[in-house]
């Protein structure tokens, strides 16, 4: 069965996107936790961090590196947040490894 994200990488599902490349695919969060909410994910399925293999360290070095990108490109130029939940009691809510990027005020800590 299809992941949730599997199912926006193919236009299954809307989303508004706000990157995309051949590796990852960033979307706005349907349900904002900051002014900006972007969440960025592969396109290849990798369930959690806590599963990645050494095979999956370009791919994970890759969403990272966008992840920088797409901040800047939403101007998040005083700072902002990036989140991976991993299992769970991690707040891991889809079995799809994605990146929060999170900012547009200031974020206090710790968090949750």
């Amino acid at each position: 069965m299809k992941t949730l994200f599997e199912k926006i990488s193919a236009r299954e599902i809307p989303a508004h996107i706000v990157y995309e490349d051949d590796l990852v695919l960033a979307i706005r969060d349907i349900h904002p936790q900051a002014p900006v909410h972007v969440l960025i994910f592969p396109k290849r399925p990798v369930a959690r961090i806590g599963e990645a293999t050494p095979a999956d360290q370009a791919l994970l070095g890759h969403l990272l590196l966008k992840a920088a990108e797409v901040a800047r490109q939403l101007e998040l130029t005083s700072g902002y947040r990036l989140v991976i939940n991993n299992g769970a009691d991690g707040g891991e809510t889809v079995p799809h490894l994605h990146c929060h990027i999170l900012g547009g005020r200031p974020l206090g800590w710790p968090p949750g």
